[in-house]
């Protein structure tokens, strides 16, 4: 996936919406306020160790620890709890998995969201 790709399906979820309050460099995705993609633009405000193409991507502890260790694209990530998120290099993964994490990642925030809200988005999947 390109990063054009990556933006358009994770605004294609239901309820998604982006702002950038950390600068013109980095896209955030949320659901209901809640963050759980954060996309860099590159740049050199917020450069990181290199300038591979990236997100910041929330999952459950576990299952970092798993795609860590199975994915030399995923990794601890570089400015946010190392232990909820990881940084994945999505140029280098096949654009299904991508896909794939960047809904788990949305059904993980739509689970913690109160029962009122959390309806409209696990049934709109």
């Amino acid at each position: 996936m390109n990063i054009e790709q990556v933006r358009e399906y994770t605004l294609s979820l239901y309820g998604v919406t982006e702002d950038q309050p950390f600068g013109d460099d980095i896209i955030t995705f949320r659901l209901e306020g809640k963050i759980f993609v954060c996309l860099w633009l590159g740049g050199s405000r917020h450069d990181m160790r290199d300038a591979a193409p990236r997100f910041a991507l929330k999952l459950a502890p576990e299952r970092n620890e798993e795609l860590r260790e199975r994915y030399a694209a995923v990794t601890p990530a570089w400015h946010w709890n190392k232990k909820h998120w990881s940084d994945v290099y999505y140029e280098q993964v096949d654009d299904a998995l991508v896909m794939s994490w960047i809904k788990e990642s949305y059904l993980l925030i739509a689970s913690k969201l109160p029962q009122s809200l959390r309806q409209k988005y696990l049934c709109a999947l």
